[in-house]
């Protein structure tokens, strides 16, 4: 097993996936916390922020990842 990341063997590459199992809507935030080895609710909050401040451009992004990972 990989010390960083458990889910996988060692070597083997750890790709992107939604996690709609531990995520709370769709699992996006959840997965790319996963894969870039970091807390869920910063994920969260960037996407929060982001679509505050980016016009809504961030609930585009959100879909799109929810619709083409896995």
């Amino acid at each position: 097993m990989n010390a960083l990341d458990p889910m996988h063997p060692a070597g083997a590459p750890a790709g992107f996936h939604c996690d709609r199992v531990h995520g709370k809507f769709l699992g996006v935030c959840q997965g790319l916390a996963n894969y870039m080895h970091i807390n869920p609710t910063l994920v969260r909050a960037v996407f929060i922020i982001g679509t505050l401040f980016g016009f809504g451009s961030f609930v585009l992004i959100y879909l799109l990842i929810a619709l083409l990972a896995d």
